[in-house]
């Protein structure tokens, strides 16, 4: 099968590929900045072109090629449609024999799945999300995820991944820290970028704007991909190219709303699309508001508002009727920037708040799409007033707003043939440094309950978000808590709201907002002083602050009808509970790790792991060795069918353990780090550190410090204590399965102390401390995270195939 066949195939299309989708498809070395104008198929180039190269082309090509491919939009929402598109593609090529093996496709859009896309690190996989779901955890900050799984996915993200960054003028601050995780990855262990390539694609694409501290000697290197004489000989091209799009001010300014209305129910051609995009949700709010009213109501008429702060399943229905065919009186939508990018969708009219060139071209992107409306399509811009107040023109500088109006003053066309070309600067406003990265790969809690603040890394501090829901219980006093027994958020009930908003929102609202507090276990009320971008909080539906048409709307006293989601699985969001490590049958230590050790040799056989393959063994046969230790034995279901076992897996109802925050593989990796069995005393330090490192982190608690947690439970005896582990405890004689015995050990816990370690067994031995931060900075953190993954997916897969197998 050829690439053309394979395209059509795909897409549908009757056309064959354009010669920049075929160039992308098909070269030898990745094309890395993309500068094709919006509406001609972007998104097919990347999804299809990856397919091939992944699955068709040339054996060289086909090892170059990451596995996963990972796809981001800059927009919080609306990611809907490229999903789709994948799917459909994907689908498409199975029915026709293009592929041999289904591709999922996974969403990161404010949490996913527990048992998702990480759980099967060695195959190919299409993520598609947004740029603050998919950048927090590229830099192991996760928004909406358990702390427990920022590390998994951080370490799959940088590992042997094509991260696509599509429309990227609209990044903001998230631009920057593209090219420096981009730079960080050759920096940082590994010659080759740890598998990893980035491609960059806009329609006002700068190679300047990458040219960040770190990353800066590889821009002038980076392939670009433009459009060529031979795209513009196909008759598609040249349709779009030459589409009319003529351009007018319009007499409304920014912020008169009934003006505005007046002016697009004048304009609006029944039967067409019309779009209205401002720049602020509560505009957008108050306009599609004042159009209802002056528009009045009928069947055959559809008005639309579109931003980001809706339920998903809300947001859905708003698309959908976004993309409708328009009925006789025809459909106005009325959006903020999120139309911008996301959605093919095409409007006979357009009405645009004057914004930044780059947003500008976008916008203008979205009327008379395919050139087949060139007598009727027409472009209105709003200005600013005269006697505008200091800020009104914000998200936007003053400076980039005026650059705008001289180059709309200067057109009377906005197709593409019409666009001037423009120099445009990108000022990097924060830029993560590498010592910013190498502290964010410690996960430990801070004690204080504050954590190193990235959003200034992802995009403009005025965007910021948490994510609420809203949830219905009985309160028979004002501030009676939800009960601790709450199963955290669905995806489909999470919604955005500004943090700004959110902290005044909280203030009137006493008692109805609620975060889960993960070392207490228990529902905690909100302190607004303390609302940061990324967290999740739980509101009383009584509260109100959403409409299903609006979307969040904090001045909305209407209660709110709690989503009802029957059968799923909770994302794993503020519960810390390893779930995938969960089954529902008795299991003895050396069963399971058998299991494990048989599931890890499964991945290494689809991976290049060949240096660190050893240790993966090693942690897979001692990494449930902690499981003997008496608080675990205490806390297993009754009656286990046979005395005298030491049990990894059990079913029924766990007793809680009698030491607070007790964690078995501390245990685990203290016994192994003693090497009293003659599997471990070869080792050299370096492998040693390794293997106890992997057994440590196997449930994303124990990482790089070992360190008590406020309330745990004191020995009466004055001895060191951490994690319910205490010095002086003994685990018994273990099999561990493959003829392995670990012989009975007393741990130490002298290694959590700073400094060189002065008692036995342990004297003279390097801290914890010192043995992970050696670890860290050998293999880097992008790699040593990888390794991490690799064993936590085999003890999920052997969990989850006893209970499906």
């Amino acid at each position: 099968m050829t690439f053309d066949e394979f395209f059509r195939k795909a897409t549908g299309f009757d056309h064959a590929p354009y010669p920049f989708q075929r160039k992308f498809a098909k070269a030898e070395d990745l094309y890395q900045l993309v500068d094709v104008p919006t509406g001609l198929g972007k998104t097919a180039m990347v999804i299809v072109g990856w397919l091939w190269r992944r699955f068709h082309a040339e054996e060289a090509i086909r090892k170059a090629t990451p596995r996963r491919l990972v796809y981001c939009l800059p927009m919080r929402v609306l990611v809907e449609q490229t999903t789709e598109n994948a799917r459909k593609w994907v689908k498409n090529l199975l029915d026709a024999g293009g592929l041999q093996n289904d591709v999922p496709i996974h969403v990161l859009m404010g949490g996913e799945e527990q048992t998702d896309w990480a759980m099967w690190p060695e195959r190919e996989a299409i993520l598609i999300g947004t740029q603050d779901m998919l950048l927090s955890r590229a830099l192991n900050r996760g928004y909406a995820a358990s702390r427990a799984r920022w590390p998994m996915e951080f370490g799959l993200l940088h590992n042997d991944c094509l991260w696509v960054f599509d429309e990227i003028q609209l990044m903001g601050p998230g631009l920057a820290t593209t090219a420096q995780l981009e730079g960080f990855r050759y920096l940082l262990g590994s010659r080759d970028g740890h598998g990893c390539r980035s491609v960059w694609m806009s329609a006002t694409m700068q190679r300047d704007w990458l040219k960040t501290v770190d990353f800066a000697p590889w821009v002038d290197n980076l392939a670009p991909l433009e459009l060529t004489d031979d795209d513009h000989k196909c008759a598609e091209v040249k349709k779009r190219w030459e589409a009319n799009k003529p351009l007018k001010p319009t007499n409304a300014k920014i912020g008169d709303l009934a003006g505005l209305a007046e002016e697009i129910l004048k304009a609006h051609k029944p039967g067409t699309r019309t779009i209205v995009v401002v720049n602020t949700v509560r505009r957008a709010s108050e306009l599609h508001s004042e159009i209802a009213r002056q528009w009045g109501s009928g069947n055959d008429q559809q008005l639309v508002l579109l931003h980001s702060r809706f339920r998903p399943g809300d947001r859905s229905k708003v698309v959908e009727d976004t993309l409708a065919d328009p009925p006789a009186d025809g459909t106005i939508v009325v959006s903020t920037q999120v139309i911008e990018a996301g959605v093919d969708v095409s409007a006979t009219t357009l009405f645009t708040e004057l914004a930044p060139w780059t947003s500008l071209v976008q916008r203008f992107g979205r009327c008379n799409r395919r050139g087949t409306e060139n007598e009727h399509a027409a472009v209105r811009w709003l200005d600013l007033p005269a006697n505008k107040p200091e800020g009104f023109g914000l998200p936007y500088e003053s400076a980039d707003l005026e650059l705008a109006r001289k180059r709309l003053n200067a057109l009377n066309d906005v197709g593409l043939k019409s666009l001037p070309t423009v120099d445009l600067p990108f000022d990097h406003s924060h830029v993560i440094r590498r010592k910013d990265l190498i502290d964010l790969f410690d996960t430990t809690p801070d004690l204080a309950g504050n954590d190193i603040d990235i959003d200034r890394f992802i995009r403009d501090v005025q965007e910021t978000d948490v994510r609420v829901f809203w949830r219905a219980w009985n309160q028979p006093h004002k501030n009676d808590p939800p009960s601790d027994d709450q199963s955290v958020p669905f995806r489909d009930e999470l919604c955005p709201a500004p943090v700004s908003e959110f902290r005044d929102f909280k203030k009137k609202h006493a008692g109805k907002v609620w975060r889960w507090d993960f070392l207490e276990k228990r529902w905690e009320e909100a302190d607004a002083a303390r609302i940061v971008p990324g967290q999740v909080y739980l509101i009383h539906a009584d509260a109100g602050g959403y409409t299903r048409e609006c979307g969040w709307n904090p001045s909305s006293k209407e209660a709110v009808e709690p989503i009802v989601i029957p059968n799923k699985v909770p994302i794993p969001d503020a519960s810390d509970n390893d779930a995938c490590s969960c089954i529902s049958v008795w299991q003895t230590i050396g069963q399971h790790t058998e299991e494990v050790c048989h599931e890890l040799e499964s991945i290494l056989r689809g991976l290049p792991i060949d240096e660190e393959a050893e240790a993966l063994r090693h942690a897979a046969r001692w990494h449930d060795r902690g499981k003997v230790h008496e608080v675990f034995v205490k806390a297993l279901p009754d009656a286990p069918p046979t005395q005298g076992n030491h049990w990894a897996k059990a079913p029924g109802t766990w007793k809680r353990y009698n030491r607070r925050h007790f964690r078995h593989e501390l245990a685990s990796a203290l016994a192994a780090l003693q090497k009293q069995h003659e599997s471990l005393d070869l080792l050299n330090d370096d492998d040693l550190n390794l293997i106890v490192y992997l057994v440590a982190a196997h449930h994303g608690k124990v990482r790089l410090s070992i360190r008590s947690l406020p309330n745990e439970i004191r020995p009466a005896e004055n001895r060191r204590f951490a994690r319910g582990v205490w010095d002086g405890d003994v685990l018994p004689e273990t099999d561990l399965g493959g003829g392995l015995t670990a012989p009975a050990v007393t741990l130490s816990l002298e290694p959590m102390e700073l400094g060189l370690c002065e008692q036995p067994p342990f004297a003279g031995q390097p801290s914890w401390a010192e043995r992970m931060i050696h670890l860290r900075d050998r293999l880097g953190p992008f790699r040593l995270a990888y390794l991490e993954v690799l064993l936590r997916v085999a003890d999920w897969r052997a969990s989850q195939r006893e209970d499906h197998p």
